[in-house]
Parts: structure tokens; C-alpha cells; sequence
């Protein structure tokens, strides 16, 4: 498995949709922010859009998921930027950045088989292992540490956990929906900034 490029960087899972709210798997299905979701989206731009405001440049650019609930989330948050601190960021998709593809499980109950995926025990038919989430996160956030620059990547929560493997950090840890986060490498370990909202 390849390591992740010890370079901070920002992350933030998409705002909540109807199948966070319902504890279903969304995987690849695309489905939109809620109501809850779309204010969070706001709330998330414009508290890093106050970063900007005072005087700080935390990321340079924005690469998302092209799933519409994170796409709208990032470009929520491009908009507060351009709006509250009169600075454009650049917008990207990256298909890499796709949620893991759950199989035969998408749109049923997070339930007894998620805990054995993640733990390598169980991979549902038609959907990606734990280790190929991982690879894939490590090998599409290390492509956007190598150009100039931080990111703000705005994408997932499993796809979250398999960067939390890469980072040594425990992984079976549920990701708030909409909260940005600063990822930085310390000596031995990465240390996670959470932003108030």
C-alpha cells in the first residue's frame, strides 16, 4: 500500500442528505444535500470564508468529489469565499474522490456487515475492499499534494476513514457531515484540526 505524502492539507465531508439522516448507505448512489444539508454546506463556506476575511489563505484551490451532494458542498463554499473575502478559488473534480462503492449494499441500513468491511472480514458483492478504498484515497490526495499549493478536498466519510488508515490514526470513526477540517503531520503522527463553525 503506498504512503500518504506527509503535507497538510484541508478536508470536508459533504453536508447531510435524507440517507445520512436514515443511517443508509449512500456509497455511489447520488444523492442530493436535504434541506439540513444545504445549511450546513453554507455554514462550513462561510466559516472558512472568515479565514480568508482575516487575512489568512489557508487552501489555494478545491477539488471535489463529483457526487452531487459534495460538489454542492464545495461550491457553496467557493461561493462564501467569493462572496465574504472577494477571493475566486479554482473548483476541480476528481472522479477518484467518489464515495466507495458499497455493492449490493448501497441504499440499505449501515448495519452489521459495515464493521467486517472495514476489518477486511466482509466486502459485499459488486463493491470495492477496505484496502482498495484506501490505496485509492492515498493515491488521488497524494496526486493533489504534489502540486504547488494546499488543497481543500471536499468529498466523503468512508472514503475519510480509509485516509485516517493512511494516517495511523483510528479508523472506525464516524465523520461529522460539513465540518472542516485541517490535516497535519506532525513528527510520528498526524494531528487533526476541527474549524468552529
Amino acid at each position: 500500500m503506498p504512503k500518504l505524502i506527509a503535507k497538510s492539507y484541508w478536508y470536508l465531508r459533504h453536508g447531510e442528505t435524507d440517507w445520512n439522516r436514515r443511517g443508509l448507505s449512500q456509497g455511489r448512489t447520488d444523492i442530493p444535500l436535504n434541506e439540513t444539508g444545504l445549511m450546513q454546506a453554507q455554514r462550513a463556506g462561510a466559516a472558512l470564508a472568515s479565514l480568508f476575511q482575516k487575512g489568512q489563505k489557508p487552501f489555494d484551490r478545491i477539488v471535489a468529489s463529483p457526487l452531487t451532494r459534495a460538489l454542492v458542498t464545495a461550491e457553496y463554499t467557493r461561493n462564501a469565499i467569493r462572496e465574504q473575502a472577494e477571493i475566486t478559488l479554482p473548483l476541480s473534480v476528481d472522479g477518484d474522490l467518489e464515495e466507495v462503492c458499497f455493492g449490493v449494499k448501497e441504499g440499505e441500513p449501515m448495519g452489521d456487515w459495515y464493521d467486517p468491511w472495514i476489518e477486511e472480514g466482509y466486502t459485499p458483492e459488486g463493491a470495492e475492499s477496505f484496502t482498495e478504498l484506501t490505496t485509492r484515497a492515498i493515491n488521488t490526495i497524494n496526486h493533489e499534494l504534489q502540486k504547488p499549493g494546499t488543497p481543500l478536498v471536499v468529498a466523503h466519510g468512508a472514503l475519510f476513514r480509509g485516509l485516517r488508515a493512511a494516517m495511523g490514526l483510528p479508523v472506525n470513526v464516524r465523520l461529522a457531515n460539513a465540518i472542516p477540517m485541517h490535516l497535519v503531520p506532525e513528527k510520528d503522527r498526524w494531528h487533526i484540526d476541527v474549524q468552529d463553525l
